[in-house]
């Protein structure tokens, strides 16, 4: 199967912030995805982040995506990630919500979900973090529960549900595509097991390290037990991309965006690692954020991401030349991440213009 490709968006909003920053932003991503919608791409897909300052400003994607639904007829909808561990949401009100907008969306939902990998979050919704895989597999369990059975009643560790009916249920049955994701080698495993689709959010990882992980997944695959009631097996990683006429304009365009995120969203993933150490913990199931913990951050250089493959930035055929190295890794969706920071917007809509004109037939 050829490889798909989704837009992929943090809604970052630099400095200075103005009284129509926020606005902007926001108006800036539907008319991309209207964009998008005309020219194949697959999908489109939003984080949920809460606290994070400039870095990402989308805190309620749901409300985000009835809009893009309204504006486009093709392109399927995918949560990157809803949040499980309570109490950033209930998983009674996230099946609800997943359910509302599959029906309006005709159902293109894609339900990504994941458990949080930053102090700023976690420590500010009060969540342990020794205890976010646990409220993820239990909330997941509850959420297709919920969609699945004409009554709910729950009794588990973690949540207690007396019997109901959960309205409404999603269009798609027995319910929309689930995707878990995951920045730890050991965690991709553990999507396959599960029999999700792996959601791979590793910043500035190459593809042919990229490639170790996606086989992890694949492995975890061959013995899954689904946690939902079909296996969803499709890799799906992101990546920094920025398309432009020639290579020259491309890097003139993308290198501040590009080095500013790669250096912040390092430090976010690893901000939880620290924490821990602060408090003399352990780190947990974020121990893939120790090494990170004590990194120096000047290595992560545009040119660092560029030759490695790390992002992909150039001219069109510049580009599908780095795409083609995540097809040959195994991943068969790539989120593409075209606004990490603040590329000028028209230079954005080019680039998508571009991607889909020319690099997406090619890897068809």
């Amino acid at each position: 199967m050829p490889m798909d490709f989704a837009l992929f968006y943090e809604i970052p909003v630099a400095r200075p912030w103005g009284p129509r920053s926020e606005y902007d932003a926001y108006h800036q991503v539907v008319e991309q995805a209207v964009l998008g919608d005309t020219l194949g791409f697959h999908s489109i897909w939003t984080v949920e982040h809460h606290f994070l300052e400039e870095y990402s400003h989308c805190s309620s994607p749901e409300a985000l995506y009835g809009m893009i639904a309204a504006r486009t007829k093709n392109m399927r909808i995918g949560h990157g990630v809803r949040l499980l561990p309570f109490p950033y949401n209930h998983p009674v009100r996230v099946a609800e919500s997943a359910a509302v907008l599959d029906l309006l969306c005709d159902g293109r939902l894609e339900f990504g979900t994941g458990r949080s990998s930053t102090r700023a979050e976690l420590e500010g919704f009060r969540i342990d973090p020794n205890r976010t895989r646990e409220l993820w597999e239990e909330a997941l369990d509850v959420v297709v529960a919920a969609w699945t059975n004409d009554e709910l009643e729950w009794k588990g560790k973690q949540f207690h549900v007396p019997r109901r009916r959960v309205l409404p249920k999603p269009l798609q049955k027995p319910h929309p595509p689930l995707w878990g994701a995951t920045s730890s080698p050991e965690s991709h495993k553990i999507m396959g097991q599960k029999g999700m689709g792996l959601l791979s959010f590793t910043i500035g990882t190459p593809p042919e390290e990229l490639k170790e992980r996606i086989d992890l997944y694949r492995a975890g695959l061959r013995e899954a037990k689904p946690v939902g009631k079909f296996v969803n097996g499709k890799a799906g990683t992101f990546t920094m991309v920025h398309v432009a006429e020639t290579s020259a304009e491309a890097r003139a365009n993308a290198a501040e965006s590009f080095e500013w995120y790669a250096r912040k969203g390092t430090e976010a993933v690893s901000s939880v690692a620290k924490w821990q150490r602060e408090l003399g913990k352990a780190s947990g199931t974020y121990a893939y954020g120790d090494a990170l913990a004590d990194l120096d951050l000047s290595f992560l250089t545009f040119d660092f991401l560029e030759s490695t493959g790390a992002c992909i930035v150039g001219d069109p055929d510049q580009c599908i030349a780095t795409a083609k190295r995540y097809e040959a890794a195994g991943c068969d969706l790539l989120l593409c991440l075209v606004q990490p920071y603040k590329i000028a917007p028209a230079k954005v809509m080019k680039s998508i213009e571009l991607l889909g004109k020319y690099v997406i037939p090619a890897l068809k």
